[in-house]
């Protein structure tokens, strides 16, 4: 028996250091995702905020064309739901598909 103490110290050892090398993997993928996910509604919403100043410059600028400021605001809002039907229509998988990939390949790597 005195034989075999060093082997289940060498065991036990080995299963304390997986265990801790996967909560250490754990945390690094959970970091690594949340950073993403941070990362990226950090950007969207600063180009949102781009975009949207963008569109009511141009809806105001088509306004005065046009003859009545809300003609301008409804062409614009009409192009973005005509954008926003084609979006859906033929892009809603490949869109579901692309955020899909995006989250299993940071949780693989």
């Amino acid at each position: 028996m005195d034989r075999l103490e060093p082997l289940f110290e060498k065991v036990e050892d080995y299963a304390k250091t997986s265990y801790e090398l996967y909560k250490l993997k754990t945390i690094d993928k959970s970091a690594s995702i949340l950073s993403s996910i941070v990362y990226g509604g950090i950007t969207i919403i600063l180009f949102s905020i781009f975009f949207m100043i963008v569109n009511i410059g141009i809806a105001i600028w088509l306004g005065e064309v046009l003859g009545k400021m809300y003609y301008g605001f409804l062409c614009v809002g009409g192009f973005y739901g005509i954008i926003g039907g084609i979006v859906y229509l033929f892009m809603h998988n490949s869109i579901k598909k692309h955020i899909s990939n995006f989250v299993i390949s940071k949780l693989l790597n």
